[in-house]
């Protein structure tokens, strides 16, 4: 890689960590929001909702078209998410 490549590259990966820093702030507003919800949950099998799951996935594709981001990209980022975050709720149920 040339040495002006190099430096593109650093000014790109800090751009990248700025970013990833303000998922970060995000990533934990909405962890928040998720242990008021499952306050509200009185059983465990009220963790996994699919129509739920099935609805968000179908908003997310139709706003990462209208977006122009790659649908694939996102619809991966959103299943993990999910299941990262049906996780957290059953590791954290307490009722």
């Amino acid at each position: 890689m040339s040495p002006i490549n190099k430096i593109k590259l650093n000014i790109l990966r800090k751009k990248l960590d700025k970013i990833d820093s303000r998922l970060l702030k995000v990533i934990k507003e909405r962890t928040e929001i998720v242990k008021k919800v499952l306050l509200l949950k009185k059983y465990k099998n009220e963790i996994v909702d699919k129509k739920r799951i099935s609805a968000i996935l179908k908003k997310i594709k139709k706003e990462s078209i209208k977006k122009n981001i790659d649908p694939k990209i996102t619809k991966r980022i959103w299943i993990n998410m999910i299941l990262s975050y049906i996780d957290f709720e059953k590791r954290n149920f307490k009722k």
